[in-house]
């Protein structure tokens, strides 16, 4: 890549480059991983917040059982919303962390090392 050429795009590949790396089987690989994680979890909070709103309108008798003091099943389940959210994030980024930036930085490196 010429000076003009770097300057031109900012220091990325030209579009064809980038197509070579979204074929190059690091790229694929990555895709695949983010995928195995991203579709399951993804579905399971969506399963376990319907049940919530569910329960919540079907089944109030249910979720008013008083568990202690002012505490129902129903804030309970409201607050392990939250709760599930922090998991679902912590457990991306360890995922990340460990499957998903290694692979990333590989890429990284050989698009910069290319670009030079």
């Amino acid at each position: 890549m010429t000076d003009v050429e770097h300057h031109r795009t900012g220091g990325h590949p030209p579009d064809d480059e980038w197509e070579k790396v979204q074929a190059s089987p690091d790229f694929v690989n990555l895709r695949r991983r983010l995928r195995v994680f991203v579709f399951p979890m993804t579905v399971f909070f969506i399963a376990w917040y319907l049940l919530y709103v569910l329960l919540a309108a079907y089944a109030s008798d249910f979720m008013a059982i008083k568990l202690a003091s002012n505490i129902n099943i129903g804030l309970v389940f409201g607050l392990l919303q939250f709760v599930s959210t922090f998991v679902i994030t912590g457990l991306y980024v360890n995922y990340a962390n460990q499957r998903l930036d290694p692979v990333a930085e590989k890429i990284r490196a050989e698009i910069e090392g290319a670009a030079k």
